[in-house]
């Protein structure tokens, strides 16, 4: 879940690192009044919850009210990777000697947050620290251990700061690995941070992820955000959190559906690996294992889906109550699209019965032929449509 950048900034300025002084408006009118409290030139920024809104022109700049006025008439109303501008932050611009980077995120490979510092920040941190050999420092962090000044000090050692300002820097990077932690965020960045010409550290802009399962204990700052940047996510992603089902939308064909989550992810993965692209991840495990055909019905309504593949697994959940909840919905939805099963577990025997009697497909005893078939499915009806 993404937090409105103006949000962030709070908690940064609240917490000791300096923020520019701004505002949110919501109308042109709002923003040139803005501008015109602040006094001097200002930056307008989209309020969205996507990234890379400078490349998208979502940032601009102004040297008075008229201006501020001009740009906010351009941007709000405006989409952005697919988000309507709503709002736009209007805020002081600080002019930045040198642009640095700085995040906490989490390392999937290490299972621990990681550190990340750069001198070289700005739009394309990435490139620039790709092309600087050893300019992205990374510190994995032990949780047990935590992080602090003294260890951000020694992970900056070599990095060309200066000793007051690699102190102030680490003392940034310890601050925001304690509100990573305290909020269960899953990144919080700062790109640029910038530094001024009397010497003093600016957080210019304000990334910030939080776990969506960690919502129930921080309802207030939750909430909150999702009043600013409305509902986040794809409508069929939001269809499917109001339904309680766990869907991510995807830009590939091969629909995927599953009963648990590592399932789902290692399903998603094989369609990649033997090359398909997956349409989406979807499961259906835990306490909606019955809810086989909302979840179907859900998958078929994005109209990229040209194939199917259900991969059942079950344990306690049992896969003939999940695969009769699939017949049931196929039998009512009517899908013009090939569905290919594979079906493992409690009760897999009558699953597959039902498969043959109702559906009259055969399951795949593999998962990877499933999937093959699938990926194969989707390919060939994509070319009758390129045909056609």
């Amino acid at each position: 879940m993404v937090i409105a950048e103006h949000r962030g900034k709070e908690m940064l300025r609240s917490n000791g690192i300096a923020v520019p002084e701004g505002s949110i408006a919501a109308t042109p009118a709002e923003a040139a009044a803005a501008a015109r409290a602040l006094g001097s030139p200002v930056v307008i920024k989209a309020q969205v919850s996507t990234g890379g809104r400078g490349k998208a022109g979502g940032v601009a700049f102004a040297g008075d009210s008229e201006g501020a006025e001009r740009e906010a008439a351009r941007l709000l109303g405006s989409e952005i990777a697919g988000y309507r501008v709503t709002k736009v932050l209007v805020e002081r611009r600080v002019d930045a000697a040198r642009e640095l980077y700085a995040a906490i995120a989490n390392d999937a490979a290490a299972k621990s947050p990681v550190v990340l510092f750069s001198t070289e920040g700005g739009v394309d941190v990435e490139r620039a620290s790709a092309a600087s050999a050893g300019s992205l420092l990374q510190r994995v962090v032990d949780i047990r251990l935590g992080f602090d000044a003294s260890d951000a000090w020694v992970m900056l050692e070599g990095a060309a700061l200066g000793e007051r300002v690699r102190a102030r820097v680490a003392e940034v990077l310890a601050e925001l690995y304690r509100q990573y932690r305290a909020l269960d965020l899953e990144l919080l960045e700062i790109n640029p941070l910038a530094l001024d010409q009397e010497g003093r550290l600016w957080a210019l802009d304000c990334k910030l992820s939080m776990d969506e399962s960690a919502r129930v204990r921080h309802r207030a700052f939750a909430d909150e955000a999702e009043r600013w940047l409305g509902p986040t996510g794809t409508p069929l992603e939001r269809e499917a959190k109001a339904r309680g089902l766990l869907y991510v939308e995807l830009d590939g064909d091969v629909g995927v559906l599953t009963n648990g989550a590592g399932l789902g992810m290692a399903t998603v993965d094989a369609v990649d690996f033997l090359g398909g692209r997956p349409a989406n991840f979807l499961e259906i495990g835990g306490n909606a294992y019955t809810q086989a055909a909302p979840a179907l019905e859900l998958l078929l309504a994005n109209p990229r889906v040209r194939s199917v593949v259900v991969i059942f697994c079950g344990a306690f959940a049992r896969t003939d109550v999940m695969t009769e909840g699939v017949a049931a919905a196929v039998e009512r939805l009517h899908p013009a699209v090939p569905m290919f099963f594979s079906i493992h577990g409690t009760g897999q025997e009558n699953a597959r019965a039902l498969a043959r009697d109702r559906l009259g497909v055969e399951p795949f005893e593999r998962m990877d032929d499933a999937v093959l078939a699938a990926v194969a499915a989707a390919r060939a009806q994509a070319s009758r449509a390129a045909v056609s």
